[in-house]
Order: structure tokens, then sequence, then C-alpha cells
């Protein structure tokens, strides 16, 4: 619990939130590009030096809410004995991850899918993060477990295909959906898996 951590660890989470949401609220009013760093700290009135020492850059900010959540991912697959099916284990530990996150986490990692769509630089930071987090994952999931890396990699690269398939449809839909309905869009992408099975068997609609 917040209330828990030390004094100092308290203002550093305090600091780090209020560096993400005015960065989010900058960057959607401004344009990711046109927002400049001495704007963003003057803001929340912290120093660069301050900034440096809890994000790398600003599309690090940008992204905060996304790198959350696969923090906490990694951090539970790490802690979680790696019994009965694989693709089972990924999943519940990506719902269990959503659930641990922070009050709002929901619209502000909302508001840094939006901004991502529309910058390509973020985009690309983006895909490079994902990327270097599958890698991860992957190794230490394939040194724990009797399937070859390969196979690991499959399996969770069609995990988070249905993933991003979820993350659009709740993105899209009208008003300001919260993280119920993103649990229920990626509950419905999840439970189509099988189905991509039968597919590559041939036998789907047999």
């Amino acid at each position: 619990m917040v209330n828990e951590l030390p004094l100092r660890e308290r203002k550093k989470l305090r600091t780090r939130e209020a560096l993400v949401e005015t960065a989010l609220a900058l960057f959607s009013e401004k344009g990711f590009a046109a927002v400049t760093l001495d704007e963003l700290v003057a803001a929340v009135e912290v120093s660069k030096r301050t900034f440096f020492r809890t994000f790398a850059s600003k599309e690090d900010v940008a992204l905060a809410p996304e790198k959350e959540l696969w923090r906490a991912y990694a951090e539970r697959i790490e802690a979680r004995p790696l019994t009965g099916p694989l693709l089972t284990t990924l999943q519940d530990t990506l719902f269990m991850s959503v659930a641990d996150m922070a009050d709002g986490w929901e619209r502000r990692f909302r508001a840094s899918r939006a901004l991502a769509d529309r910058t390509p630089a973020l985009t690309a930071h983006s895909l490079r993060h994902c990327a270097d987090v599958t890698d991860a994952l992957v190794a230490s999931v394939a040194s724990r477990h009797p399937a070859d890396e390969l196979r690991v990699r499959l399996l969770f690269e069609l995990m988070l295909a249905a993933w991003r398939h979820a993350l659009k449809e709740w993105a899209g839909q009208p008003g300001d959906p919260g993280r119920d309905a993103l649990r229920s869009r990626t509950r419905e992408a999840f439970d189509a898996i099988p189905e991509v099975a039968e597919l590559a068997r041939g036998t789907a609609g047999d």
C-alpha cells in the first residue's frame, strides 16, 4: 500500500504521478513534439535532474502507463510457478497485473495509447519496448518450462495479438470505458485463441 511506504518513497511516487498526469495532458493538448522538457518540468515545478531520476526521456513518461503494466507483469511471471496450462498462466497473470494498477491507471493508459497511435516516435518506442519485454519474458519462461523457446515465444505472441485486438476494441468504445470494460474485451479476445489452433489444424468449422 502507498501509505505504508516511507515518506521519501511516497514523495517520489507523487512526483512520478504528477509528471505522468501533466505530461499526458500537455502532449494530448499540444502534441508530443510541441511540448519541451523545460515546459513539462516547469508545469510540475521540478528540476530536469528530478525528471531524469524518474524517467529516461519524454517517450518514457508518455508511455509510463504501458511500461508500468508490463513491469508488474514481468515481476508476477518471475515469482509465479509455471504449473498447469502455460497459456492460462500467461493470461491470468495479465488480468492480475491489470487489477494491480493504481487508481486511474486505465484513464492514463487510454490517453497514452491514443497519443502513441498518432505519434510515430512513440509508436516506434512502444514497439521497441514491447520487443525487449517479450524477449526477456520468453527467455525467463523458457528457462523454467519444458517447452522450448520457440513454442513459448509463439504462445506469448499469440496472447499479445489477442491483447492488442482487445485494446483496439476498448479504445474505440464511446465515452470513458473503465477497467471492467478492458477486462471484458480482453477475455473475449482470449476466448477466441483456442479456435486459432483449430484453424492451424484445418478443423475449424468441420
